[in-house]
Order: C-alpha cells, then structure tokens, then sequence
C-alpha cells in the first residue's frame, strides 16, 4: 500500500556507501554484502548512521541497477575498499511511504510514478528508497516501511 505523494524539499546528506552495478537478478546476493561491508568500515572509523539504509538509484531502473547502498553519516566516511563518501542530493522531489514486503515495491513505484504524470509533474531519472522499517526490525511484513523518493526536474 502506498500512502499519499507529497511534493517536498530535501537537504544534501553526507553519505557512507558502496556503488554497485547489476543485473536485476542478482540484486538479493550481492546488496547484503555490501551493506555490511559499509556497517563495517562505518564501525572501524566510528561513523555511526544518521538515517535509515537507503538505495540511490543514478538512474531508473531497469534490467540493471545502477545504484548506491549505504546510510547517511554525521561525517565524511574516509574510503576504504569499496566503501566510499557521497552524498544524497538537495532537491525537490515527491514523496510516498510504501507499507509492505519489498517484492511489491516495483508496483509501488510504478503507483508513484502514476501519480507524478498524473500531477502534471517531470520526474528525473534519479531515485532512492530508504528502508525505514524492515526485516531487521520487525519480521512481518506488513509492518516494513519503505519512503520511495522521486526527484523532480
């Protein structure tokens, strides 16, 4: 279920994460290593999260994703192995909290994206998700809350 868009502005966040480029098949394997390996190298140099794990997708995707893993961070993360600084962007964007398991979020943004046309509005082809409650949280399902981020032109 997708609760109401709400058309919002962000600040830049400092970011700790590790970029990745994949088959869609292959995205279940390789994003749990990854995101440890930021925890890891967050907790080496005592970085602690600022926020919720996101994903930044540079581009929507598609049979390959193009993306960012990590958190954001009250400080610059020094680079080490294939955990590296970047930053979410300042922007203007629409914004939805999806309630649900992840193998629904595809129709939850295809919901998202609706809405965006709909609205009159262009959406750029940037995109991120942060996964504000989840299996680490809670097991049910039901209870996962993802907030779906769709920058604007």
């Amino acid at each position: 279920m997708l609760e109401h868009p709400e058309v919002t502005k962000t600040e830049e966040k400092l970011t700790a994460v590790v970029h990745l480029t994949v088959a869609r098949a292959d995205i279940q394997t390789v994003m749990g290593p990854a995101i440890a390996e930021v925890m890891a190298i967050m907790l080496a140099q005592g970085i602690v999260p600022a926020g919720p794990l996101f994903s930044y997708h540079l581009k929507r995707p598609s049979d390959i994703f193009d993306f960012e893993v990590g958190f954001p961070v009250s400080g610059v993360i020094k680079p080490s192995g294939r955990v590296k600084p970047s930053k979410l962007p300042a922007t203007k964007l629409v914004r939805a909290v999806y309630r649900g398991g992840y193998e629904g979020l595809g129709n939850a943004w295809g919901e998202l994206f609706g809405w965006v046309k709909d609205e009159g509005l262009n959406a750029r082809g940037s995109l991120w998700e942060c996964y504000a409650v989840g299996p680490e949280t809670d097991p049910d399902p039901a209870k996962w809350r993802t907030e779906l981020n769709c920058p604007l032109v």
